[in-house]
């Protein structure tokens, strides 16, 4: 009987985790919120329409690289390939930034066709929607300059409590990815 018990507390999720997902679930309201808001907003006319800078399939091409490596990462820690793991890990990092850096681009290539914040609301809504997702990246990035700095630092040893840690920075990554492919169909489609 105790065995059967000992084995249900193994199969129970980590609580960090639980409160990664709730907080996931924050997310993906605000972002509904704002994408219905940009339906409502559209409907009502007066639409500002503009061509998405190509800075936006080069950010959305990184990102997509960068949680293909980190995830490749994080399965080298655990398998115990510290170099491919600390090689993998750095590059999804410097993909993670060329992914706000483009997005940065792609920000003042749209100020030089006109749209800004303060004219049309499309342009409003874009900046605010696009914004919001690479302030979550930079969280990301910033995550993953921790995890970066603990392979240096650390001793490298892939004990439970690191393996959990670096899965919740993997998951966040690849939620902040999947979120972005979904805001750019998004956009593409409503456009």
């Amino acid at each position: 009987m105790e065995v059967a018990v000992n084995n249900i507390y193994k199969k129970r999720i980590n609580p960090q985790k639980f409160a990664l997902w709730t907080s996931f679930a924050s997310i993906i309201m605000m972002f509904a919120a704002l994408t219905s808001a940009y339906i409502v907003k559209q409907a009502a006319g007066n639409w500002l329409e503009f061509p998405l800078p190509k800075e936006f399939i080069f950010s959305t091409i990184s990102i997509v690289l960068s949680s293909i490596l980190l995830h490749w990462s994080c399965n080298a820690f655990k398998r115990g390939k510290r170099q491919t793991y600390i090689l993998t890990l750095i590059a999804s990092m410097v993909l993670g930034t060329v992914f706000v850096i483009c997005q940065y681009l792609g920000w003042t290539t749209l100020f030089s066709y006109g749209v800004d914040l303060k004219g049309n609301v499309s342009g409003s809504f874009f900046y605010l929607i696009t914004g919001l997702h690479a302030l979550h990246v930079l969280g990301g990035i910033s995550a993953l300059l921790i995890t970066a700095i603990n392979a240096f630092i650390l001793e490298y040893k892939p004990t439970e409590a690191r393996i959990n840690r670096y899965e919740m920075v993997l998951h966040y990554w690849h939620f902040v990815d999947i979120l972005w492919i979904y805001l750019l169909i998004f956009i593409l489609i409503v456009k």
